[in-house]
């Protein structure tokens, strides 16, 4: 290569944006599809065939969980099915006739993987396993999840059972911003009702995460042998938290530590936004001010590498010109933040003043003021 070229290339490396001249190298995984990304914002971290169509096995049972939540009928009590009892694979024992709260077959259903617990809350709430699996399509699709399909609450294998890695994880992502969900999935042990027995039940949970990992709050296993292991972690340091995935992983623990720690040691969480932080102003109309100032309903942030923050866009959408009265905190418009051509946040804007209306009389002065001093 000729001096004049190595130069070149060496002024174009000085132009780039630090963010893009420092590429990442990608974590090495052994899982078929995977996924880490913030739950906060969605922003995808790193993702390896992350739209391909697979089972997943007892991750079912996240969608499963959320509905439960969702219903608001945990303290309902529910008659278990011979159905139910009989339902193959992973089980808490459940018994025909047997009575339980829907909140116990929901500790059932996420600490111990109960398929039988899944069949008894899907049963409970619509009727029908086949309705219930309907209604989790439907749910998955209100989430964003478009790639998934439902056919039962546990996680059997069915040809009509699928998800992706993206879709598991915005579904992840939203049962972590249940407070309930939250609650079960990080609990380590729970004893629940055993009837006709002098002793109850104790379920474990099977997540071994939340012991190998640092700030590991859950959530959920899964194998079948079509599936193979899939798993899907949360884990939150400094109030970030990341959702991760992996589907068909031979080695599901290191995969997803890899993947959390990958999220962890390349990003950091910065606010590029703050509530109350004076953004904009516009124009008022007859008001007793000219003009009103415009802040942030809330805080934003996101996960960035150093110097990304050069990237991010914002995108005000706000009238030129409101009619007073103004009252203070009242909803003017909407700040957008865009990452590349990506959205990634928003928030109101609100006005942070008052501007009362000019009287009558201070309309009329004002309006010659404005034609003698012109």
């Amino acid at each position: 290569m000729d001096k004049k070229k190595i130069i070149l290339l060496f002024l174009l490396f000085l132009l780039l944006p630090p963010a893009v001249a420092g590429a990442l190298e990608p974590p090495s995984v052994t899982a078929r599809a995977a996924i880490v990304l913030d739950q906060t914002t969605g922003r995808i971290l790193f993702s390896k065939n992350a739209y391909e169509q697979l089972p997943m096995a007892s991750t079912t049972k996240i969608m499963t969980a959320i509905l439960a939540i969702e219903s608001g009928r945990l303290d309902e009590t529910v008659t278990v099915s011979e159905y139910a009892s009989l339902v193959e694979g992973s089980s808490i024992d459940l018994e025909a006739g047997e009575k339980k709260t829907l909140e116990e077959l929901l500790y059932g259903l996420i600490l111990q993987s109960g398929n039988d617990a899944a069949v008894a809350i899907a049963e409970h709430l619509s009727g029908s396993v086949e309705e219930f699996a309907k209604a989790m399509t439907a749910r998955s699709r209100e989430l964003g999840a478009n790639g998934t399909s439902f056919a039962n609450p546990h996680g059997l294998n069915d040809e009509n059972h699928y998800t992706t890695a993206y879709d598991l994880a915005l579904i992840a992502s939203h049962a972590m911003s249940l407070p309930k969900f939250r609650e079960v999935a990080s609990t380590r042990e729970k004893k629940i009702s055993w009837t006709g027995r002098p002793y109850d039940r104790i379920l474990h949970n099977q997540n071994r995460l939340l012991t190998m990992y640092e700030g590991a709050e859950g959530i959920k296993t899964g194998w079948t042998t079509p599936a193979g292991r899939c798993f899907v972690g949360a884990a939150s340091r400094e109030g970030w938290r990341l959702i991760s995935v992996v589907l068909n992983a031979p080695q599901m623990w290191e995969d997803t530590i890899t993947l959390l720690d990958f999220g962890f040691n390349n990003y950091a969480w910065e606010t590029v936004v703050f509530a109350g932080q004076k953004l904009k102003t516009t124009a008022v109309r007859r008001g007793i001010a000219e003009k009103v100032n415009l802040v942030a309903q809330e805080n934003i942030g996101l996960p960035l590498r150093e110097n990304e923050a050069q990237l991010l866009r914002f995108e005000f959408n706000v009238p030129n010109v409101i009619t007073a009265p103004v009252r203070k905190g009242q909803k003017i418009g909407i700040l957008n933040i865009y990452f590349g051509r990506h959205h990634v946040a928003e928030t109101p804007l609100l006005a942070a003043e008052e501007v009362k209306r000019r009287s009558f009389f201070s309309s009329i002065a004002a309006f010659f003021k404005g034609l003698f001093s012109r």
